[in-house]
């Protein structure tokens, strides 16, 4: 008689223990939000409401008394939410998670304890050597909000305060326009039987874009100017409006100066922008004309441009209006506010559901690249470039 087989191996038919899913540790954040210290800064990073949403999953805030008065948030709004209102900057900095605006200054660095993380922009071309070597020495993981990308390879929060600040752009120009501020005395247009103003707005990425949108709606006639033909196609299909675009030849852009009523820079360079309108193409302009250089951030695309404040925004050379204060989403604080809060808050649930930010910047390509600090490791290769410094790959240090 023939030996049976059976289809299964001595191991298969053997019992075995039952596998259990493990729970994710889930992580409580200690968020500390500072009052800015910065000139004329006077956002904040968290609302009442994100501050509420938050303290409702357990997490602990702190809040510097007055951080919130820049953009009209009271102690008493965030202290309803759940936070903690102290009157010691150094008990803030003391949080495991700090969220700032600006960057912290070499002081507040001192406050911060070791192997922290910290949530702020980074304004390389603003920084020295010395702010990353404090950071290195404190051993800090650093994130700046400016290089955090989505998975569309939109930088989110430099995306939305360039929408403000290419709305803002506009409104500044119809107040200096008027006579009070020494302007021709021009509405931008959709007045019947009254030629439009004419707007030249240089640079076709979020600010133009943006800017040219609030102009179409005020009833203006709008010029284009920037080297990049696959931008000025993507603008002119957002606008879904026909507007005039042209590539920056100088003898085009001379023309359209000269007949403008409003100019708009918007341009922005890989280092300092470049100077696109020369100092004898604003002696042309209409006497009263306006200038905003939103560019100014980074250097100005005017020739005749010089960094003003939001005190004194404005200065008239050669009969030109001038208006170049940097940070102009600062002006429109509260707006500024609810736009970066609606993004970080988020961000900072899904770091408390993975257990922590090094969890989170494992699956979170966005955060990796905002990433500049880790654990006092520089691992973000265009500052180690610009202060040569020795730099690690984020990808490898997060397995």
């Amino acid at each position: 008689m023939s030996k049976q087989f059976s289809p299964f191996s001595k191991e298969e038919l053997m019992p075995k223990p039952e596998m259990l899913e493990i729970k994710k540790q889930k992580g409580e954040l200690f968020i500390g939000i500072p009052k800015e210290t910065h000139l004329q800064e006077k956002r904040i990073c968290l609302t009442p409401d994100a501050v509420a949403a938050l303290t409702n999953h357990g997490h602990r805030i702190i809040l510097e008394s007055g951080a919130g008065e820049g953009a009209n948030y009271t102690d008493n709004e965030y202290s309803e939410a759940g936070a903690k209102i102290s009157y010691s900057a150094e008990e803030v900095f003391g949080c495991k998670l700090i969220l700032k605006v600006e960057p912290p200054s070499i002081k507040e660095i001192g406050w911060i304890n070791p192997q922290s993380t910290l949530f702020s922009a980074l304004q390389l071309k603003t920084q020295n050597k010395k702010y990353f070597e404090t950071l290195a020495k404190k051993r800090i993981t650093a994130i700046a909000f400016d290089f955090i990308t989505d998975e569309h390879g939109v930088f989110p929060v430099v995306k939305s305060l360039s929408e403000i600040a290419g709305i803002s752009s506009i409104l500044i120009a119809a107040e200096l326009m008027q006579n009070n501020s020494d302007g021709n005395g021009l509405l931008f247009g959709n007045i019947g039987g009254v030629p439009p103003s004419d707007v030249v707005i240089l640079g076709a990425g979020t600010v133009g874009e943006f800017a040219a949108r609030s102009a179409i709606g005020l009833g203006a006639r709008v010029k284009i100017f920037d080297n990049s033909i696959t931008k000025l196609r993507r603008l002119q299909h957002n606008l879904n409006y026909p507007v005039y675009t042209s590539t920056i030849q100088p003898k085009t852009l001379q023309k359209a100066m000269m007949r403008c009523d409003v100019a708009i820079g918007a341009v922005r360079g890989k280092t300092r922008t470049p100077i696109l309108v020369s100092e004898e193409m604003v002696e042309q302009m209409k006497d009263g004309s306006v200038i905003v250089d939103v560019s100014i951030d980074s250097g100005g695309c005017f020739e005749t441009s010089e960094v003003t404040t939001h005190k004194k925004p404005t200065f008239t050379k050669h009969g030109v209006i001038h208006y170049c204060v940097p940070n102009i989403p600062s002006r429109y604080s509260r707006t500024a506010s609810l736009s970066i809060s609606n993004i970080f808050t988020p961000y900072l649930l899904d770091i408390a559901e993975e257990g922590g930010i090094e969890n989170a910047a494992r699956f979170d390509k966005s955060l990796r690249k905002g990433m500049y600090f880790y654990h006092g490791i520089l691992t973000n290769k265009a500052v180690a470039d610009w202060f040569g410094l020795p730099f690690r790959d984020i990808n490898l240090l997060i397995i």
